[in-house]
């Protein structure tokens, strides 16, 4: 588990082969350590980059296309293969989902990356191992007087069907297997891992905060904290909850860049990564 002084030395080293301050996501991506232990020490990101000696190079931008496919396509070069989601989570330089919302799911990562790169010389070795074949077109065939269409599916990706409950990622934990999709799974996850975080809940509600806990501060101390379950960070502003009555946000995804520094954010995803490699 780094300490504080040993994720000040890796973002300096990060920002010293970038030529500058790395943003979250690129110290994560080089430096191997989750946000989860950076925020441990760090209310903000900017405040974790001062520390290291630097100046914030900016706030939260959105990434184009462009850069987003980019990074894409570096990833496969690094791994010589297309990233399954989890891979690229760890690997990669932008979050899985923010290129999900934009190119629509996972699987279509390949093409799109396949259309921006076709005639670009210096992506040939990337799209020679991100090739995706055209889909098939629909065959028609007869079958006791009826006709049918026959679909090839591309690998990964197949038809939605309706009315049936979604799923997150499989995930390797004991008694959850999938990641959350939505705040109900964080609050179950929560309460799972509450003790190995050093929590004891007290109440849960449905008004603002959803809960009231104890945390462990030291030997044989505890401190009554206030608690806003959200599935992503950014949701606590989007929902419009106010910016005092809170001491900690628990999501499952951390992409609220200007969190105010007084409202803390433990993003499971990242504990449950940490918890993996310590019992590895």
């Amino acid at each position: 588990m780094p300490n504080q002084q040993q994720i000040v030395k890796s973002i300096a080293a990060v920002a010293k082969q970038l030529g500058r301050a790395p943003s979250v996501s690129e110290f994560v991506a080089r430096g191997g350590i989750p946000k989860y232990f950076v925020f441990r020490y760090f209310p903000t990101w900017n405040e974790a980059v001062r520390a290291a000696g630097l100046r914030p190079s900016r706030f939260f931008a959105r990434p184009d296309d462009m850069e987003l496919l980019k990074g894409w396509g570096e990833t496969v070069r690094r791994l010589r293969a297309v990233p399954s989601r989890r891979a690229y989570r760890l690997r990669g330089t932008h979050s899985p989902r923010t290129l999900e919302t934009r190119f629509g799911c996972w699987a279509a990562l390949p093409q799109a990356f396949r259309n921006f790169a076709e005639g670009k010389p210096e992506w040939a070795d990337v799209l020679a191992l991100a090739l995706v074949p055209a889909r098939k077109k629909k065959e028609s065939r007869e079958s006791k007087g009826k006709s049918f269409c026959v679909i090839q599916p591309e690998r990964g990706q197949h038809r939605l069907l309706r009315e049936r409950p979604m799923y997150g990622e499989p995930l390797d934990f004991p008694t959850l297997r999938h990641e959350p999709v939505n705040e109900q799974g964080v609050v179950l996850l929560f309460g799972m891992v509450a003790k190995d975080l050093g929590y004891v809940v007290e109440s849960v509600q449905a008004g603002f905060p959803d809960c009231e806990a104890k945390r462990q501060i030291g030997p044989k101390r505890w401190q009554r904290v206030n608690i806003e379950f959200e599935f992503e960070s950014r949701n606590f502003r989007d929902h419009g909850h106010p910016l005092t009555g809170c001491d900690v946000i628990v999501c499952w995804h951390h992409n609220w860049d200007d969190c105010p520094a007084h409202i803390e954010v433990l993003e499971l995803s990242s504990f449950l990564k940490s918890l993996r490699r310590s019992q590895d």
